[in-house]
């Protein structure tokens, strides 16, 4: 007997994708074998994903015309990053579903929403204030304590947007750093090590967690990424009820992943959550190869309404970003035994780039 809904995606159908970059790409790739195609929507026409699409389409993210054929021309609608437009969405919706949908991204793109978003369903972070001015800032270290950090509350990743805050003589500084837009200053934690937890649910509730991956940042980009993480069996139990209550709560539907401070260890270890990214997630690259099914296969599935795979990890996996002029290093990793390449078609290297990632995996430990 099938368990697909009676709206699921039958092999030809049409996944609409918004965002042509590699997580874009990796989303269409997934979608080959499948039997789907992928139309990409991006206003780069050199998008790494529209080569490896059935269709794209280069136009902003605000053109009505174009977006009205886009919707029109796919089955089902899908977003490869968090800073989609809202009037972006509010434009496709009368055409075509778009999963995950518009709660998904309202809540993670303001970090101020994101942090009341997970008190409200009861998921620890770290003390924070509203910052709409300096004075904001130096009321609020009276919450966070000093030193903190300044973040904006849109638009900042791989810590861009963001700004040590030391003292309150320092507010005037730190607001002039970040551009003086709406920012959210917090708690800065001491954390023995970062991880996360990637979680993939479907339209009728179906939730499948990822194993919890270890991840090390260089420069605020993340670099290396690891299972299993070094976390006692409780806390990884504690990381995946909370992927999937955060999944749950937001009726999300595809791949959803939080980041998650683990602070102190043993028995006193604990969880702090630190960011919700609506969408496949560069720590979950290692599935590609460690696992029944990788994320943005998973996510295909959700989003086409098929039945999600159980994401059994066969290996230990250690995942590197390529950044930059790592890439060049290629020839070497392609060569070497356990390192599977995945490279992700850009043009121009610049420092800072995600230009790819090698997964390296080794026989199963624990």
């Amino acid at each position: 007997m099938s368990d697909l809904s009676p709206a699921a995606l039958s092999p030809g159908g049409t996944i609409g994708i918004l965002g042509g970059g590699q997580l874009g790409r990796m989303i269409a790739l997934a979608a080959g074998p499948l039997g789907l195609d992928c139309h990409v929507f991006c206003p780069d026409p050199d998008s790494p994903a529209f080569r490896v699409a059935a269709r794209h389409t280069v136009a902003e993210y605000t053109d009505t015309e174009a977006l009205k054929a886009f919707a029109e021309s796919v089955d089902v609608v899908t977003y490869e990053f968090e800073n989609v437009p809202a009037e972006t969405l509010e434009l496709i919706a009368p055409h075509a579903p778009i999963r995950p949908g518009a709660k998904s991204l309202a809540v993670s793109q303001d970090r101020l929403s994101e942090r009341r978003f997970l008190a409200e369903i009861g998921v620890p972070t770290a003390a924070h204030a509203r910052v709409d001015g300096e004075d904001d800032i130096v009321a609020g270290l009276e919450t966070t304590g000093a030193p903190a950090i300044l973040k904006t509350r849109r638009f900042g990743y791989d810590g861009k947007g963001q700004t040590t805050v030391r003292d309150a003589s320092d507010a005037e500084r730190a607001f002039a750093a970040i551009g003086g837009q709406p920012a959210i200053l917090e708690e800065r934690i001491d954390f023995r090590i970062e991880c996360s937890v990637v979680v993939a649910r479907s339209e009728d509730g179906q939730a499948v967690v990822y194993d919890i991956a270890e991840n090390r940042h260089e420069n605020h980009i993340l670099k290396i990424s690891r299972v299993p993480a070094d976390i006692e069996p409780r806390t990884a139990q504690e990381a995946a009820e909370i992927g999937i209550k955060t999944a749950d709560a937001l009726g999300h539907v595809g791949v959803v992943a939080v980041e998650l401070f683990v602070v102190g260890s043993g028995d006193d270890e604990r969880l702090i959550a630190n960011e919700i990214a609506p969408r496949v997630h560069n720590s979950g690259h290692w599935t590609q190869d460690g696992t029944a099914a990788s994320q943005f296969e998973n996510h295909v599935r959700a989003v086409a309404g098929w039945p999600l795979v159980a994401p059994h990890r066969h290996f230990d996996v250690e995942m590197e970003n390529l950044i930059g002029h790592d890439v060049d290093r290629w020839p070497d990793l392609v060569a070497e035994a356990g390192a599977h390449l995945h490279l992700y078609g850009k043009r121009d290297v610049r420092p800072g780039r995600k230009m790819g990632h090698v997964n390296r995996v080794r026989p199963r430990e624990r």
